[in-house]
């Protein structure tokens, strides 16, 4: 039996839908490396700023790991951020087609049911 047309714009709108949820899953994983870069570059810079107010040691390795800290962040934010943003904009442009979709439906409205006085 051949699919109608309305049968394939629902199996449409569903993988737009899908396709919603990988988004915002994407979107949400960008949000945890983001907060990661973060707390990467504060790390880095309070370790620096520990040893130049003489509150720790100076050990070279730990000073580079805290420059590197600093850099691999500021780095890894940058890159988060447009992908964060290319993500965001493929989203919205999902969801703005889906939308377009639902109303090619022409979907007709469910009568309410009569209410009875008892």
């Amino acid at each position: 039996m051949l699919p109608t047309s309305d049968e394939v714009s629902r199996d449409d709108i569903a993988r737009i839908e899908a396709r919603v949820e990988e988004l915002a899953a994407a979107i949400e994983n960008c949000r945890k490396i983001s907060l990661a870069a973060k707390i990467a570059v504060t790390a880095g810079a309070a370790w620096l700023a520990l040893t130049v107010l003489g509150l720790v040691d100076f050990v070279p390795s730990l000073a580079v790991a805290a420059l590197a800290a600093i850099i691999g962040g500021v780095v890894l934010l940058g890159s988060n951020a447009t992908t964060w943003t290319q993500t965001a904009t493929d989203m919205q442009a999902s969801e703005v087609l889906r939308t377009d979709m639902i109303e090619r439906l022409a979907l007709r409205p469910v009568d309410e049911p009569r209410k009875l006085l008892h």
